[in-house]
């Protein structure tokens, strides 16, 4: 995977660094695994605007990945590597051996014809699923569940991983990529790898256009706004907007706003990088 710059044949071209698309394998997805997706212009099940500054872009279908990883004893092989719009990483399309077909966060070096499995007596190798106490300490894994069978919930946007440091009696210690160390489970499920596409992370738009198409519209400062629309509005000239904090009054940038009676706290060992 890699990045590539443009040539400026335009002021949108100039600054855009797009990802290149050389590992994809298929370019329509699989039907049985597709439904349509229904935006919600950041409207509520009663039409209130919930989340501004979302509404528009391109028409999408929603792609059925599979977090669970429960077919056990059933091997599949890999039959293509696909673009996901719904999300940073790319999917892998998988066939198993007794004719079911799924989605999978294709990690990093999975190619086309691979093999993987899931299950507790698998081996710790790229592409498996295995409970956390089948894994090696020190060992990268991507797709990381919090409670058995709930599915994988951390470590799945492009590029990321979490390092398995050690075993402490029922819980292994994770180190996330936020840089948080936890107990998580050691029946808990992951998988084995870094996820694909890192360089995700490279890239640039060049145009507020191409926002648009991702369904992001214009975003507006507190700052430029009257008194009556936001805490840090108004004031002759360029006054500065006092100290950062939301729409609604809530401090940013400083404030912590995690619940101190939290139940998980009690999991965390080293809590993440500020």
């Amino acid at each position: 995977m890699a990045v590539k710059q443009l040539k400026p044949t335009t002021p949108g071209r100039r600054h855009r660094i797009s990802g290149v698309f050389t590992d994809i394998t298929k370019t329509t997805p699989e039907k049985s695994l597709t439904v349509g997706k229904r935006a919600t212009g950041g409207r509520n099940a009663q039409g209130r605007m919930t989340a501004r500054y979302i509404g528009g872009g391109h028409k999408r279908k929603l792609r059925f990945v599979d977090f669970k990883r429960r077919k056990d004893g059933v091997s599949a092989v890999v039959k293509a590597i696909e673009y996901d719009p719904n999300r940073s990483a790319r999917i892998a399309l998988l066939f198993y051996a007794d004719g079911i077909k799924s989605y999978i966060i294709a990690p990093n070096g999975l190619q086309v014809g691979a093999t993987v499995e899931s299950g507790e007596n698998v081996a710790p190798e790229l592409g498996n699923a295995l409970p956390l106490k089948s894994i090696p300490v020190g060992t990268l894994v991507h797709n990381i569940e919090l409670r058995p069978g709930q599915g994988a919930v951390m470590a799945r946007s492009a590029g990321t991983f979490a390092q398995l440091t050690s075993r402490e009696g029922d819980y292994v210690i994770v180190k996330l990529p936020s840089g948080e160390t936890r107990r998580i489970l050691a029946e808990c499920r992951a998988t084995v790898g870094v996820v694909g596409n890192s360089d995700h992370a490279l890239e640039q738009s060049g145009k507020a256009g191409r926002m648009r198409w991702l369904g992001r519209r214009p975003h507006n400062r507190g700052v430029v706004m009257n008194p009556v629309d936001h805490p840090m509005g108004g004031g002759e000239g360029r006054q500065s907007g006092g100290h950062p904090r939301s729409r609604n009054g809530v401090y940013a940038k400083g404030l912590k706003t995690r619940a101190p009676k939290k139940q998980s706290s009690k999991y965390i060992i080293e809590r993440r990088k500020k």
